[in-house]
């Protein structure tokens, strides 16, 4: 068969599978991950993941879901703030600060379309940015002060330096993009096309060598890590010039990936969160049951903590 027809029926398999799993999550049925917890009250499952992220202020996975952020570990999911907004690009560009996308809540006030939004308290609380009502990125990525955009309005990428003002660089229809670690003019995207790259910050692209890929990510300047359409984890080490396969293999069609260190956490689409430290070749399960009550993320009470430092527990009892 010949590769452009394979790769087409590839990408139309899983334009297939979104579809499906769109019409799902509307009916009301979704796709629910596995727990190890049994019985646990007040607890609901992650819905339809789109993005995630580690926080290198804390060192946890943040994973972006149809129902806000949730902060998930091998021990628990917790609920991130009161947001709930449908987010869909999301990406960590420092200590507690967080940059995504998506749709307001169900029943929540406002334009369809969020823009960028931004968090600087790990996810607690969300302020509008720019392009409200407008962009709707499904895909968020960030290098030395550089952000692109994926906006599935319009199929083209988007570029800016201070988070307000845009710059619309090409089109481009793309599942995943990467961006080189220090070297932001250096772009990878996924496309129906097979690998795509970029020199000039997205402006003009490229056919770069290499299996088809679904998902990819920039572990540092020289690990570029990616997700073949076979499910085969693989690893460059000169920038997406060559590809090897690493003996991985992903459990179920993947949703999100991402890597931190020598770790690559994986959100599939039966619902699992999980991680994996050799490259694929075993995966261990996250926690995906999300505890709400008094589990769900609050802001500290400052003046009743500062009011009472110092004091022993019997005097704060009164």
């Amino acid at each position: 068969m010949p590769a452009n027809r394979s790769n087409r029926m590839i990408w139309t398999g899983i334009a297939v599978a979104s579809v499906l799993l769109t019409t799902a999550v509307i009916a009301g049925v979704g796709w629910r991950g596995k727990s190890s917890t049994s019985g646990a009250s007040s607890a609901d499952r992650l819905s339809h993941v789109h993005a995630m992220a580690v926080n290198p202020a804390d060192e946890q996975l943040y994973v972006a879901t149809h129902d806000g952020v949730v902060r998930v570990s091998d021990s628990e999911a917790v609920q991130v703030g009161e947001g709930r907004q449908d987010t869909m690009g999301f990406t960590v560009i420092g200590r507690n600060h967080f940059l995504a996308s998506g749709h307001p809540a169900a029943g929540k006030a406002g334009p369809a379309n969020l823009g960028l939004i931004e968090s600087t308290d790990a996810g607690l609380t969300w302020r509008p940015v720019s392009l409200s009502g407008q962009a709707d990125f499904h895909s968020l990525r960030s290098v030395a002060g550089f952000t692109y955009g994926l906006d599935s309005t319009t199929n083209s990428l988007l570029a800016t330096n201070d988070l307000r003002t845009w710059q619309a660089r090409s089109k481009i229809e793309a599942l995943d993009l990467a961006v080189e670690p220090g070297r932001p003019a250096t772009l990878l995207a996924t496309t129906e096309q097979g690998l795509q790259r970029s020199v000039d910050g997205g402006r003009t692209w490229t056919g770069a060598a290499g299996p088809p890929l679904l998902l990819l990510e920039w572990a540092d300047q020289n690990r570029l890590h990616g997700i073949a359409a076979d499910g085969r984890v693989l690893l460059s080490v000169d920038g997406g010039a060559a590809w090897s396969a690493t003996g991985g293999k992903v459990p179920d069609a993947p949703a999100a990936f991402t890597t931190h260190g020598d770790l690559i956490f994986l959100a599939t689409r039966d619902g699992r969160v999980l991680r994996s430290g050799d490259a694929g070749v075993s995966w261990q399960p996250m926690q995906t049951t999300i505890h709400t009550g008094n589990n769900r993320t609050k802001r500290p009470n400052w003046p009743e903590i500062i009011t009472n430092w110092g004091r022993s527990p019997e005097e704060v009892r009164g």
